[in-house]
């Protein structure tokens, strides 16, 4: 379990295949900030670009891990099989705050940046997620970008999906990689865990039948 609250910047620095073809996965060396696996241990959960995923090798000294991602992981995330920055979020612990909202680190789909521009202080960021997903967004609802916690300020839905209006103020851009993203790009979305049980027994509800008197 997660929070989107981005606890580090990692990078990639090694994508080795685990095997001949398209059906193996990749062994991935990351990079962490010094001191960020002072409290790892091998089999922990630590999201990367909000994909969940368990350190299977770790060197405190060097601060670097290793995961190892399957074939289906890779199918259905972005950015975890070449050399670039990522937004590291280890497990959250029991008594820790919850200072985003829930997130479980299994991507739903996939979105694409439509904008990424300034306005003011801020940035006007502007994500487009599949139809599918669309259902799942509303005004002021979460959305998790990359492993980022986000507020949704407005939605517009489209034939080709709904399109996600967020505002990213600068300790965001400062303190993740999503400052690095150009439109066209494409982002690991995860819907709120909230809106999808609500979803769940909206589409379940079933009216009894009414009794009539013997």
């Amino acid at each position: 379990m997660f929070t989107g609250i981005i606890t580090g910047l990692g990078r990639i620095l090694e994508v080795r295949d685990l095997g001949p073809t398209a059906a193996y996965g990749k062994r991935l060396t990351l990079q962490a900030p010094p001191g960020y696996l002072d409290d790892v241990m091998s089999g922990d959960s630590i999201a990367l670009d909000g994909a969940c995923m368990t350190v299977t090798e770790f060197d405190v000294p060097s601060a670097t891990f290793h995961i190892d991602v399957s074939a289906e992981s890779l199918d259905k995330t972005s950015g975890l099989d070449r050399l670039h920055s990522v937004n590291l979020e280890k497990a959250l612990r029991a008594g820790d705050r919850l200072g985003g909202h829930i997130v479980s680190g299994h991507v739903d789909g996939l979105g694409i940046v439509e904008r990424l521009e300034p306005v003011g202080e801020s940035h006007d960021f502007r994500v487009l997620a599949p139809v599918e997903l669309g259902r799942y967004l509303a005004y002021k609802g979460s959305i998790t970008v990359n492993g980022v916690s986000l507020t949704v300020n407005r939605v517009e839905d489209r034939p080709d999906g709904t399109l996600a209006f967020i505002n990213l103020i600068p300790h965001t851009l400062e303190h993740t990689s999503l400052g690095r993203l150009s439109a066209g790009d494409k982002v690991n979305l995860e819907i709120d865990t909230v809106a999808r049980y609500v979803a769940r027994m909206v589409e379940g509800i079933t009216l009894p039948a009414a009794r009539t008197a013997a």
